[in-house]
């Protein structure tokens, strides 16, 4: 499983790219999140205050800036930190703060209305989520949302403990939709929602998880579940609607 060094080796260096090269599957970044992203959590935004977990290179950072009074972005590697700066330098309601890739001490108490991490902490073990739960419980106002997208694979070990196929996306092995929910419960959240998918392969190795910091301690519906069997089916969809409308040239 990816540690909190594994995944700093990993992401501190020069990608090559700015992070936009990983939603050629939608067309572009700007399909992924009106395709695939705002369908999911535009009903939360805009917000006064955003929080995204490991922005990277900032290719949903671009959609979520407009969207809110007040941005702040941590990420583990220093490199991806110094490239938002850079790629948002106009941007004077946004901060971008390296941090420990667990916690959120730049982050005050009930600060923040809306928070989400993509495509990030599915490298993230169990601990290291359960970290960024509890310290989302203590960041999030009383009724406010946050949306992570998170691996799976624990929940496909076999009777020997071992994953049963090529993790060819690097996906953590600790880390399941049961896990993250149950450590939920264990706090001051409500996991509202959880949709189980496929990424890339034919095993169910991913999830999104949407919840909220309860404004009360009244009883908690059950979490409403949504496995989904092909996502790449939704990509390539995204895709053909972003080439057949694409502005034309002149």
């Amino acid at each position: 499983m990816p540690s909190i060094d594994d995944n700093l080796r990993s992401w501190d260096q020069d990608w090559g790219h700015d992070g936009d090269a990983w939603s050629s599957a939608w067309g572009s970044s700007e399909m992924l999140w009106r395709g695939t992203l705002a369908t999911r959590v535009g009903r939360f935004l805009p917000a006064k205050h955003v929080l995204e977990i490991a922005p990277g290179r900032g290719r949903v950072t671009a959609f979520l800036l407009p969207l809110c009074e007040q941005y702040i972005g941590v990420d583990l590697a220093a490199t991806c930190i110094d490239a938002c700066r850079t790629r948002f330098a106009s941007a004077a309601h946004a901060r971008f703060e390296v941090t420990d890739g667990k916690s959120l001490a730049v982050v005050d108490d009930a600060s923040v209305d809306f928070a989400m991490s993509w495509d990030s902490l599915v490298h993230a073990d169990l601990e290291v989520l359960a970290s960024y739960l509890a310290e989302l419980g203590r960041v999030l106002r009383p009724g406010a949302h946050a949306f992570l997208h998170h691996s799976n694979v624990a929940a496909l070990k076999d009777a020997a403990g071992e994953v049963p196929f090529e993790n060819v996306h690097w996906r953590d092995t600790t880390s399941s939709a049961e896990a993250v929910r149950a450590t939920c419960d264990g706090l001051d959240l409500h996991c509202i929602s959880q949709e189980i998918l496929q990424w890339g392969c034919d095993h169910h190795t991913d999830c999104f998880s949407l919840f909220r910091r309860p404004e009360s301690a009244a009883a908690r519906p059950e979490t409403r579940v949504l496995v989904q069997n092909d996502m790449a089916a939704e990509m390539e969809h995204f895709a053909r609607l972003e080439r057949l409308y694409a502005p034309g040239t002149r």
